[in-house]
């Protein structure tokens, strides 16, 4: 049966039938993806956990300020004091920011500065429906006006509408983040391969493959109510085109075996699928069920991301085993020029740099397992280090924009808080006992007098410290912890840096959640693919012990060679879940044609000669998906650079160390134990070949 699936990509009609199928596919979503940007969510409610303190503030706080709003806080300086006419300009700018588009209610200011040298003027803009994309609008409408005539004084908009219209111009080079992330695949594939013409296939396969799933993705959100924001939407470009090279590089690499074993190139491919796609299949729903459990987060960004990465996956897998078939008969053996592989040749494997590798690692393997092991784990030694406790406002890009300037400015003239407070809703009899009790919590410099309506107050109060700074995060605590404790006030405090601390709070619950449920998915995964208990064990501790290596080098970069200044809270459950679903990847490759191997020559000689077959091709899609996530280092924002280096490291460390030389060496120690409890597992169960010295074995003696 499985058989017969397999031969049906290749078959002389089907072929042609596949094609035609997804061209017509491909048109109407060449639309629709390009319309993927129109249904982003980019406000709160796209971030925010449901339940949070700060969640319910907002809906609240609605009856006293438009919903779903933002402060942008418009920063004048001069460098030696600002004068009456700068004063005057400032003026007339508020009363045309009113005029521009999504700015809600009074425009606050300006206000000169203690010391005379800058002005502050506090504007509120909404964030409809095109999200980031909105704020920058309304923030370069905003310096255009307040930069014209403006005589030297100098001009930026800080708060948190300042670095959402930076972080929208950053999200809209999502174009470019393509491009970039398919020029790394063409130069890896043109590596590979040394071949003018079989790359384009790879690539024009992943192409679509993205396409059709942003397509889903955009009817899903549209239709369905699937949340998709502008983070979910540049991951999804790296992971389907990096993915889904992958499966790519491992169905070419056995056609060609195939090709060399079968003179007729459509019962090739037919046994080509048939051999490697079981290994594909597991590889694709491993990561995809992977991220699938991100539906368990709290975080909405972290429960949207799941289901959107899930969707670029299952679509990347059915254009790799239906798609690419069918091209790689179309064109036939030329494709591969000027390396055809022709029927009857060698397979250059059998004495290639990865043959020369497993036949060192045979000669002590329980050493090279336990050194191997222990290198890990002292990579790992950066975790003691580690602190994902949020990355302060003015930190989050890798170079100064505009907003991180003028917070700059403001926290040098004004109180850093300023222009982006707290608030509190509470019942409107203990309006005045709220107010008395912010203005005794240290690190509260101000406190508005209270807004009564309709049995509600709504109190205003800025900070001492800059917004989402660990300073002004404890502060908020002691606040929360203060109007919690006024008897019948029903008090909740949000703003801002509550809105920072509750998304940390709970990133950090879902990654306690989270992180469990994604081994034992990961473990029942490999457990039927490979029917046996302990290969799958020892696959993932080898992978977790890389996991760690490679976070523990990651956050010893960013903090003393990059020098970013923190990791979100977010990001190590982010890079927990994309390195053991996609560094299990090459596991799945391995072992399973180890296994394949085994059950005709033993497991020793069986491993030996599963690195020899695959190791090229592992090696090409580690130096794939690694180098797609290494273009997100394009993005000027420390989360998505730290999550590139991350996983393109890590990917390296599994394709190059664990894979090649940990599993390799586990798998001679062990032997035949590595089946358990399955009949491959059984003394007799192998051919005598399985029991002989490894290094004899595989030189035939």
């Amino acid at each position: 049966m499985i058989r017969r699936v397999a031969a049906l990509p290749s078959g002389r009609w089907a072929k042609w039938i596949i094609l035609g199928v997804w061209i017509a596919l491909l048109i109407p979503a060449f639309a629709f993806a390009g319309k993927l940007g129109d249904v982003e969510k980019n406000d709160m409610s796209a971030w925010l956990p449901k339940d949070a303190e700060a969640t319910k503030v907002l809906d609240q706080a609605a009856t006293f300020q438009p919903s779903d709003t933002m402060p942008a806080v418009v920063i004048y300086d001069r460098a030696g004091s600002v004068t009456p006419a700068d004063l005057t300009k400032a003026k007339a700018d508020a009363v045309a920011f009113k005029g521009v588009k999504d700015v809600e209610g009074a425009v606050q200011g300006p206000v000169p500065s203690k010391d005379g040298k800058a002005l502050q003027t506090v504007v509120t803009i909404k964030l409809g429906s095109e999200g980031w994309a909105g704020a920058t609008k309304a923030v370069d409408k905003m310096l255009d006006i307040a930069k014209g005539n403006s005589g030297g004084l100098g001009v930026h908009v800080t708060g948190m509408g300042g670095y959402a219209a930076d972080s929208g111009k950053i999200f809209t080079q999502g174009n470019s983040l393509g491009l970039i992330t398919a020029v790394v695949v063409i130069v890896i594939l043109l590596f590979t391969y040394r071949s003018p013409l079989l790359w384009l296939l790879p690539l024009l396969t992943a192409g679509g493959a993205l396409f059709g799933a942003e397509a889903v993705v955009y009817l899903l959100a549209k239709h369905a109510g699937l949340t998709v924001n502008a983070q979910s939407a540049f991951i999804i470009t790296v992971l389907v085109f990096g993915a889904a090279t992958d499966y790519a590089l491992l169905l070419i690499a056995r056609y060609r075996e195939e090709l060399r074993r079968h003179e007729d190139r459509h019962e090739a491919m037919a046994e080509a699928l048939h051999r490697s796609g079981p290994a594909i299949v597991a590889s694709a729903a491993t990561v995809a069920i992977s991220l699938m459990v991100l539906m368990l987060a709290t975080l909405n960004s972290t429960k949207g991301l799941g289901p959107v990465c899930a969707i670029g996956i299952l679509v990347g897998l059915l254009a790799m085993v239906t798609l690419m078939p069918a091209l790689l008969v179309i064109f036939g053996r030329w494709i591969f020029w000027p390396k055809r592989p022709s029927y009857g040749s060698p397979e250059p494997t059998s004495d290639g740099l990865w043959t020369r590798v497993g036949a060192r690692v045979a000669a002590r393997p329980r050493l090279v397992w336990i050194g191997t092991a222990v290198v890990l784990a002292a990579l790992s030694i950066g975790l003691v280090g580690m602190k994902a406790d949020g990355i302060p406002q003015k930190d989050q890009f890798t170079k100064k924009t505009q907003a991180v300037v003028g917070e700059e400015i403001q926290a040098a003239h004004f109180p850093a808080g300023s222009g982006d407070p707290i608030y509190v809703v509470a019942k409107a009899s203990a309006a005045d006992q709220v107010k008395t009790t912010l203005q005794g919590v240290p690190g509260v410099v101000a406190v508005e007098q209270p807004i009564l309506k309709n049995g509600d107050a709504f109190i205003l109060a800025t900070l001492k410290d800059a917004p989402n700074s660990k300073p002004a995060m404890d502060t908020v605590k002691k606040a929360r912890t203060a109007v919690h404790g006024i008897s019948g006030a029903e008090a909740r405090l949000g703003g801002g840096t509550a809105i920072t601390l509750d998304m940390e709070n709970a990133a950090a619950r879902d990654s306690k959640v989270i992180i469990p449920v994604v081994l034992v998915v990961v473990f029942l995964i490999l457990a039927l693919l490979l029917r046996a208990v302990v290969a799958p064990l020892l696959l993932m501790g080898t992978v977790v012990l890389s996991f760690g290596a490679a976070l523990g080098v990651s956050v010893l970069m960013f903090e003393h060679v990059f020098k970013f200044g923190g990791m979100d809270a977010s990001f190590p459950l982010m890079a927990f879940v994309f390195l053991v679903a996609l560094g299990i990847d090459y596991n799945i490759f391995l072992v399973t044609r180890v296994r394949e191997e085994a059950m005709l020559h033993g497991t020793r000689r069986g491993a030996l000669a599963g690195l020899s077959a695959t190791g090229g091709v592992i090696t090409s899609a580690g130096l794939v998906l690694a180098g797609t996530f290494a273009a997100l280092g394009s993005m000027p924002m420390v989360f998505a650079a730290e999550l590139g280096f991350t996983v393109a490291f890590g990917v390296l460390l599994d394709t190059l160390i664990v894979r090649s030389v940990l599993v390799t060496a586990l798998t001679l120690d062990v032997g035949r134990r590595m089946w358990w409890p399955s009949a491959l597992s059984k003394p007799g169960a192998e051919p005598p070949a399985g029991e002989q010295d490894p290094e004899l074995a595989l030189a035939g003696k």
